[in-house]
């Protein structure tokens, strides 16, 4: 593989390592449950993912990039793009920990899908690899439900505080 090629393929690659590096920090912000949503390590976590993510959408997956990437990894990068605005906005309007449990859940769980998915697409698109790439033992997730139910959870809560205020 060339400087070019590698360059040319490198966003995706290195979203899968934004996602990876988010999660972690949300599992982290997690484990500090107990000291609520305005601790300053749970902030920090917070403010750190969301760095990961802006640095994901405006460096790595960039139209110029994403246009020089063949079909199969174009659709790849998309999705990821999609799925990092989500978590950003998200984030950015977290209400509770119960929320960024959610959001740290499916974060884990799109940074596994990703890797696969993009692992598992080379290793097939690639002319002079020896390995069949293999399917994965469980069925493929549909992520365009992502973060629906962290915002049902939302509204839920929102209403609910409405109720207790008599509004």
């Amino acid at each position: 593989m060339s400087v070019t090629e590698g360059v040319k393929s490198a966003c995706v690659p290195c979203a899968i390592g934004h996602f990876s590096t988010s999660a972690t920090l949300l599992n982290e912000a997690v484990r500090f449950k107990k000291d609520g949503l305005t601790s300053p390590q749970v902030l920090d976590d917070i403010a750190q993912t969301i760095g990961e993510q802006n640095a994901l959408e405006r460096i790595d997956l960039t139209p110029a990039k994403i246009q020089t990437l063949p079909d199969w990894e174009k659709e790849i990068a998309e999705t990821a793009l999609e799925r990092s605005r989500e978590l950003r906005h998200m984030l950015e309007s977290v209400q509770s920990m119960e929320e960024l449990q959610s959001m740290a859940a499916a974060t884990e769980e799109f940074y596994k899908w990703l890797n696969r998915e993009w692992t598992s697409k080379r290793l097939e698109k690639c002319p002079t690899c020896q390995i069949k790439a293999t399917e994965p033992e469980t069925e493929k997730r549909d992520y365009s439900e992502y973060g629906k139910s962290v915002s049902e959870a939302r509204q839920a809560l929102i209403e609910e505080m409405r109720r207790a205020r008599g509004e």
